[in-house]
């Protein structure tokens, strides 16, 4: 075993975090999960693996991987999420690398399935993520989404050789209930930011998305899966930002709630 702990943001994903988990083993005798969804099936399965298994209320991404690498056993951290899976070349890569230097982070690449299909092409065909690093000087942003590592500026960034596999959904209507989520979570984030939803933003972004996703990237290439992708995203592009104009529309009371991080309604989009 190497000196990494393995992180695991679990939520309802019970019949992927079996293998995730099997393979984090691979590489460590510490792998903590950090739970929160409502699915019993999710808990059961990461309690009887002998993970160390935290269930924690909802915080942010970046909160909740925070809370991971603060109980970890060793100061360098794999962070993955339980709908991702390290494959074997990934696995000996990591078995094979030197941890004396904590000033370096590892980009691992991302290989994408949607609905049993491998993702080739698109923006999900060259997904890439730095998720290797040492806790001592790296941590998450916490926001409650699109969570960033804040790297200090003389850490040096590393390729590593293998991917995670990352299960996004099952099928297009799985992957558009998740996209108006990340949606909502992203309006809320764009507002305390105090970005605007204008004209650009709400009609031409959203095209754009999709040319330069399914036409530049050749996401056509992945078939109906790639067109399902391109056009979901786009939907989802338009919608954060629709929800972003019906926050910017509320009444000031409402509009604190957002600030503070608290729950606000929106129409359907």
């Amino acid at each position: 075993m190497v000196p990494v702990s393995v992180v695991i943001i679990a939520k309802s994903t019970a019949d992927i975090i079996e293998g995730c988990i099997e393979n984090a083993r691979k590489i460590t005798d510490d792998v903590i999960i950090i739970y929160n969804g409502p699915e019993e099936d999710t808990l059961h399965a990461a309690t009887n693996s002998g993970c160390r298994v935290y269930k924690k209320t909802w915080e942010g991404y970046g909160a909740n991987k925070n809370k991971g690498a603060d109980e970890a056993r060793y100061n360098w951290i794999l962070s993955i999420d339980a709908d991702e899976v390290p494959d074997d070349g990934l696995i000996s890569a990591i078995q094979n690398l030197n941890f004396k230097d904590k000033n370096v982070v590892y980009d691992i690449k991302f290989r994408s399935h949607f609905g049993g299909k491998l993702i080739r092409f698109g923006s999900w065909g060259r997904d890439h993520h730095i998720r290797l690093f040492n806790r001592e000087l790296v941590k998450w942003s916490e926001t409650l989404i699109h969570e960033k590592l804040t790297l200090p500026k003389y850490v040096r960034k590393k390729k590593i050789k293998g991917h995670i596999h990352h299960y996004s959904a099952k099928g297009a209507g799985e992957f558009d209930l998740k996209c108006s989520y990340y949606a909502k979570l992203s309006a809320e984030k764009y507002f305390r930011d105090g970005k605007k939803a204008g004209i650009v933003k709400l009609y031409f972004s959203p095209i754009f998305g999709f040319l330069k996703n399914y036409i530049f990237s050749l996401g056509f290439l992945d078939g109906r899966a790639g067109w399902v992708i391109a056009a979901t995203i786009m939907k989802n592009t338009r919608r954060k930002y629709l929800f972003l104009s019906q926050i910017e529309n509320l009444p000031v009371n409402q509009t604190e709630l957002v600030k503070n991080d608290l729950v606000v309604e929106y129409k359907t989009a």
